[in-house]
């Protein structure tokens, strides 16, 4: 077995090149209209946080935002800092674009395990959003009124949201996967007009007919008054306004002014328990953020092919499209993502040739195991990672396979902000096991229980000045309790977002799970991904999930680790004797399990997310009905087995 942990902190990467990089780019833009010059990213870093509003009016002026604006901020009090007021733009328009020189260029490569490929130029999407703007408006569709979608990762749904969004529309998406309960419990909130939708899709070789879903998702909805129906898979939408009826009209491809936190579109949080929050994200911070994000992080260059897995329920997919802004292409792919063959993504990678491929910490560890060779392909810069930790023989694999020349970009943000505050870019070193730092713009801290900064330790994941991207707010969040309770209760003006991060005093970090299910035993803490790196590296673990039950008289509790086991593997004396071996070597003694049980599966929220917090209030005595929302969830039929395992009874 190799030791996950080994090596953690060498230097994979050293940072550059950067010609012909967004950061580049940027950096000449900073020299000529503003006379700053950069050496490093550590300096650039330090004056984006320390100048806030020269930075975002930099981001700004970059990218010829259109309208002009009073002033940067109102203040730097959170929350409630109001950005850029006076400003008239619209997202839709900067993702669209206008240059005759762009209309041939690609936009979208659609791959999909429902029908055959297909291709977009820019100048064809304009075409068809257009079509679909003027769809929407002879439904009578306004500003603020609410489209939505019930939809997979196809082109209809960037025209959808597209068209929506040109209209000063609110857009709002559930996957197809998704079960009526927890799409109503979504959707529902926002009390849509409109609902494009598909009623049936492959996912690898399995026909998925919802049917029923769907109808029961219509019933959910009363304020709904025009259903389309995409016709997707090999049962169209009964009842409904077709998708070719609904672009029946060429339309012109205007857009309509809004002002900067003008709602775009509302995300969900995973909902695992109780209604999702409904998160407000406005256009014009989202158009900021995501101009950063792909120019100075991601690297999304103008002719590039961006490939990252994602449905339309994660906020990647709104991450993810926003590489338009820069002119690259996406590429999309719906359906099973290790169908045919576990290289499946791989394939797809370099069989378009992707500049920059996403993929999950989950796929690579799966890839290792499996002994997976994938394909080098030239055109790759870069292989990001989000959603979860990524472990040292991580990065080992990926570096082995690829080589240095691919910049490993681990990135780590949420839903609440669409974006990351933490990761790397091509003028940031990468790090074994680790991220490279805060990204530019975003002063991010660990802070300790008294909300004091800590490096080498530890620490509540914070920001300390607000963001553009931040939400607008929640819906139906008269006053915005919920939303002060949600980050700014715990240090009141300081946004606490509720990750578990070690900052190294090189400024690279580590972050080590959810702070709500950080490992306490004995005054020793650590993070659940910490615990997973090392049990996970077992080749008879496919995956595992740890919780610590604290004893409410102050004693050291109970440490449950169950495991999800490889085809044929047994968990054996010989099993858990390695497995405890490992973990008291590798973390601590304090850290070995007081029960360690097999389970059929690990529940996980469907953007992948781990059910930690669930499973312990589960454990503790509170009803699964509660607690889990089945079809907000895969793996929900295994968590009777956690209860018998832990022996206690459903």
């Amino acid at each position: 077995m190799t030791d996950p942990g080994a090596g953690t902190g060498r230097m994979l990467r050293a940072p550059g090149p950067i010609e012909g990089s967004g950061i580049e780019g940027y950096l000449d833009h900073l020299a000529r209209t503003r006379d700053l010059w950069f050496d490093d990213y550590d300096a650039l870093w330090r004056w984006s946080v320390a100048e806030p509003e020269e930075f975002w009016a930099s981001i700004w002026d970059h990218r010829g935002t259109a309208g002009g604006y009073e002033y940067v901020r109102d203040s730097a009090a959170m929350p409630g800092t109001r950005w850029f007021p006076g400003a008239r733009l619209n997202y839709a328009e900067h993702m669209l674009g206008d240059d005759p020189a762009d209309a041939g260029r690609t936009a979208i490569v659609a791959r999909s395990q429902t029908r055959e490929p297909m291709e977009l130029t820019f100048g064809e999407l304009r075409e068809q959003v257009g079509r679909a703007r003027a769809g929407l408006r002879r439904l009578g569709v306004g500003p603020g009124d609410r489209v939505v979608g019930y939809l997979p990762h196809v082109p209809e749904t960037i025209v959808a949201f597209l068209a929506a969004a040109s209209l000063g529309a609110v857009w709002a998406a559930c996957a197809p996967e998704f079960g009526a309960r927890s799409v109503v419990d979504r959707l529902a909130q926002v009390e849509p007009t409109v609902l494009v939708a598909v009623a049936s899709y492959r996912y690898g070789d399995r026909e998925i007919d919802q049917r029923d879903e769907l109808a029961a998702i219509r019933a959910g909805l009363p304020t709904l008054r025009h259903v389309v129906g995409l016709d997707y898979g090999p049962h169209p939408v009964p009842d409904a306004l077709t998708w070719d009826e609904l672009l029946a009209e060429p339309g012109p491809v205007e857009f309509d002014p809004v002002p900067f936190d003008h709602p775009l579109y509302v995300l969900f949080s995973s909902g695992t328990t109780g209604l999702p929050k409904a998160i407000v994200h406005g256009h014009g911070g989202i158009l900021l953020e995501h101009l950063r994000l792909h120019g100075l992080h991601l690297d999304s260059r103008p002719g590039d092919r961006v490939l990252w897995f994602t449905t339309t329920a994660w906020a990647m997919w709104n991450i993810t499209i926003s590489a338009l802004l820069h002119r690259s292409a996406l590429v999309l792919l719906d359906g099973n993502p290790l169908w045919p063959d576990l290289d499946a993504q791989w394939a797809l990678g370099a069989e378009v040739g992707a500049t920059l491929m996403g993929v999950s910490p989950g796929y690579i560890a799966a890839c290792r195991k499996a002994g997976i060779e994938p394909p080098r392909w030239p055109e790759l810069r870069q292989i990001g990672t989000t959603g979860a930790p990524l472990p040292g023989d991580a990065f080992d694999w990926v570096y082995d396979r690829f080589g240095p020349d691919v910049l490993l970009n681990p990135i780590s943000g949420g839903t609440d902000v669409c974006s990351g505050f933490v990761g790397g870019g091509p003028w940031q070193p990468v790090y074994r096991g680790e991220m490279s730092g805060p990204m530019v713009g975003h002063d991010v801290a660990a802070f300790d229980e008294e909300g004091n900064p800590v490096v080498g330790q530890l620490g509540e994941l914070v920001v300390r000045a607000p963001l553009p991207s931040m939400p607008v707010g929640f819906w139906n969040d008269p006053g915005g309790a919920r939303y002060r309770e949600a980050y700014f209760e715990h240090f009141p003006g300081v946004w606490r977002h509720g990750d578990w991060v070690r900052f190294t005093d090189r400024g690279s970090c580590v972050i080590t799970g959810r702070s709500d299910a950080t490992l306490n035993r004995g005054g020793v803490r650590l993070g659940t991904a910490e615990f997973y790196a090392v049990v996970e590296d077992l080749s008879e673990v496919t995956d595992s999930l740890v919780v610590h039950l604290e004893d409410d008289d102050g004693g050291s509790g109970e440490l449950m680790l169950f495991v999800e086991l490889a085809d044929g593997a047994e968990l054996d004396d010989d099993l858990r004797a390695r497995i405890v071996a490992a973990l008291r070597r590798e973390l601590s003694p304090r850290h070995v399990p007081d029960l360690i049980a097999a389970v059929p599966a690990v529940p996980r929220t469907l953007t992948g997310k781990k059910l930690e917090r669930p499973i312990k209030q589960v454990l503790r005595g509170r009803p699964v009905a509660e607690v889990i929302s089945p079809d907000a969830v895969s793996g929900a039929d295994a968590v009777p087995a956690f209860l018998v395992a832990a022996r206690r009874t459903p």
